[in-house]
């Protein structure tokens, strides 16, 4: 059997893989704090037919590259971009990002769990807890008075409850962001949150604009850092390389039908 036919199977398998994230990428280019996916492959073994640096059939002299044939392709991971998305203005207080590339929020799981995002898209609950968008609490948790007509946050990680007119606003507390010494290392749950691994290090936490954390930015939302262009030359790129592995293993059937048809 040709070695060319495994061989450009590697490859439609990684061309696959490679549009299934960008597929990924596009389907969340408006998701709040998404961060783009990029598929990473490496070239599998060699087999080497003849050893680079051998003694040639002639005494004294030596074979100067040999030959080593590959064996294809394979994805060996997906890195997640932390650049920073564009910004939003959407004139709504609760709404808050963070000026950096690499701090996040903190938020509590229904079991305990400390989960991590960047998505600033905040709410209070019917008891007057700050929570996501899908109701986890902050970590620390923050309380809005009940009397409140809403909240907002200072560059500096303060949180205030906004009071009714004639009435001064209240500190109800202070925002607390994470950092990791590997942001890329993050499992990604989904719901644009992260969960620490063993890869990303532990978290380091710290308050807003002090030593590696960021600011924030009260009324602005960090949007997806997805841009749409470079995802669909990456997408035209993967199908013409699909192709051309298809190519491949359209011509190494034909070579094996003409060796077929040989008669003696």
């Amino acid at each position: 059997m040709l070695r060319s036919l495994w061989t450009a199977a590697t490859g439609l398998s990684a061309q696959q893989r490679n549009v299934d994230v960008t597929a990924n990428n596009l389907a969340n280019v408006n998701t709040a704090g998404f961060k783009r996916s990029r598929a990473d492959f490496q070239d599998l073994f060699y087999s080497r037919l003849r050893e680079p640096g051998m003694q040639a059939a002639t005494p004294g002299l030596f074979v100067p590259t040999g030959i080593q044939v590959g064996n294809g392709v394979t994805n060996v991971a997906t890195t997640i971009s932390f650049v920073r998305g564009a910004l939003q203005n959407t004139e709504r207080p609760e709404d808050v990002s963070i000026q950096d590339d690499s701090s996040f929020f903190q938020v509590i799981s229904a079991n305990g769990e400390t989960l991590y995002t960047r998505d600033g898209n905040f709410h209070r609950d019917s008891g007057g807890n700050i929570v996501t968008a899908t109701g986890l609490k902050l970590s620390p948790g923050l309380t809005v008075p009940a009397d409140a007509v809403g909240f907002t946050f200072a560059p500096d990680g303060t949180v205030w409850a906004r009071m009714g007119a004639n009435q001064a606003d209240q500190n109800i507390g202070q925002i607390q962001l994470a950092f990791f010494p590997n942001p890329a290392g993050l499992r990604a749950l989904g719901g644009n949150l992260f969960v620490q691994t063993e890869s990303s290090g532990q978290a380091q936490q710290g308050t807003p604009g002090s030593d590696q954390f960021g600011e924030l930015q009260s009324s602005f939302l960090e949007m997806s850092n997805v841009d749409a262009a470079r995802e669909l030359i990456n997408l035209i790129q993967a199908q013409r390389a699909f192709e051309m592995n298809s190519r491949s293993i359209q011509t190494s059937d034909e070579m094996l039908q003409t060796t077929a048809a040989l008669r003696r």
